[in-house]
């Protein structure tokens, strides 16, 4: 366990942006603090298909030595992220939650992956969830991959988490990242962020990209943020959404 208060991995993102920009906390802590709950905990929830424990403490160091640098930080700048496992992610593998693709790796990430990395996001891994974003048949089960399992609710583990993003939803909920990434043709972002308690909406379709995602529908589906206040959603969604005339989704929040 890192010298820090374990308190710090329920404090919102723009909370922990502050105090890493300010070295109160480093990146490599704060990382390596939601990496050894991963471990302690999501044996009980399932939220996590992958951890990249070596690759996130290494963006993690390289994160830490810019702030002793006093380079310019990106506004996610040390926060770390998890990925929804429909998300093409570069050197982790992405898999759908399906069997027959447990040793896909792709050479690039998603547009989304690659934009939240460029904030400075560290990714912590990819998250759990409904096999082919629940896609498969009129009785398919919420929140089970063939890979992962069943995900489970961190209020009440007998629970529905809700589908499909149901991973990113409980580990959101459980402090299992500074804030997760879900996709949504219908609801699959706006259930488990209801049944968790968290944060997350679907952005109008085109916001964000939709490239190098595992689709289901091109005129419904997109990827939206998933984390504990309005604030950090809104974090997250600044750098996720693309287009040259953009808002701030931050700045018009009180």
């Amino acid at each position: 366990m890192p010298n820090i208060d374990e308190n710090l991995a329920f404090a919102p993102a723009t909370e922990l942006r502050e105090l890493i920009a300010e070295k109160q906390v480093s990146p490599v802590e704060i990382t390596q603090l939601y990496l050894d709950r991963i471990d302690r905990l999501d044996p009980q929830l399932n939220s996590y298909l992958t951890v990249t424990s070596e690759i996130a403490m290494d963006a993690a160091r390289k994160a830490e030595q810019a702030v002793t640098d006093g380079d310019e930080l990106g506004p996610l700048h040390g926060l770390p992220i998890s990925i929804k496992d429909l998300e093409t992610t570069k050197g982790i593998r992405s898999t759908a939650g399906c069997y027959v693709y447990r040793d896909r790796v792709p050479d690039f990430d998603s547009i989304v992956v690659e934009r939240l990395r460029g904030a400075g996001a560290i990714i912590l891994g990819k998250t759990n969830l409904s096999q082919w974003a629940n896609f498969r048949s009129n009785s398919s089960m919420s929140g089970w991959s063939a890979l992962g399992g069943q995900v489970r609710n961190p209020h009440m583990l007998d629970r529905n988490p809700c589908g499909s993003s149901s991973g990113s939803g409980a580990a959101a909920a459980a402090s299992l990242a500074a804030g997760t990434v879900g996709t949504e043709t219908n609801g699959s972002i706006i259930c488990p962020s209801n049944v968790n308690g968290v944060v997350g909406f679907k952005p109008t379709v085109g916001l964000v990209s939709q490239d190098f995602i595992i689709p289901i529908s091109s005129s419904q589906d997109t990827a939206g943020p998933m984390t504990k206040t309005v604030m950090g959603a809104a974090m997250m969604l600044n750098a996720m959404a693309t287009g040259a005339a953009k808002t701030d989704y931050a700045a018009t929040l009180d």
